[in-house]
């Protein structure tokens, strides 16, 4: 099933199910959604976007909300930041599994092999292959210095 379909589908059960944090956050998603499909079909994608971009855009949710819940527990708003963690754990459902370290470090080495990378120049590259293949696993902001120690060594 498509991503946007499964959102969907939940967005109805919710509603069914009158959990109206859960309804709010599927909300959330799908205007996210539409939002990107606007401006894809402005650039000439007739389709709008696809699964990838739409899991690119749940894991840029996903960041935005840490970050807030981390600002609000720091600002001694503990209510809000529990909200934010509510939402994340609504949006990560709809995200594939995270990689683990060992996995993470497996395609590390598969990008760097199959880009031929030999220089820290290459790292564009290698970020490049890792991004069209585990957008929603990985997270690229973790990855960076380990292709960059990696292409080091």
């Amino acid at each position: 099933m498509e991503l946007r379909e499964r959102v969907n589908v939940a967005v109805k059960q919710a509603m069914r199910e009158k959990d109206a944090a859960r309804l709010s956050t599927l909300r959330l998603i799908n205007a996210a959604i539409k939002d990107r499909d606007i401006a894809a079909r402005a650039d000439g994608q007739e389709n709008g976007v696809d699964d990838s971009e739409v899991l690119a855009i749940l894991g840029k949710m996903v960041k935005q909300r840490r970050e807030s819940a981390k600002t609000y527990e720091e600002g001694g708003r503990l209510d809000l930041a529990e909200r934010e963690m509510a939402e994340i754990e609504v949006i990560e459902e709809f995200l594939p599994r995270a990689l683990s370290d060992a996995e993470v470090s497996a395609a590390i080495d598969a990008a760097v092999a199959e880009v031929g990378a030999e220089s820290i120049r290459d790292m564009g590259r290698v970020m490049g292959v890792l991004k069209s293949k585990y957008t929603g696993q990985m997270d690229f902001a973790a990855a960076g210095p380990l292709v960059k120690a990696r292409l080091a060594s």
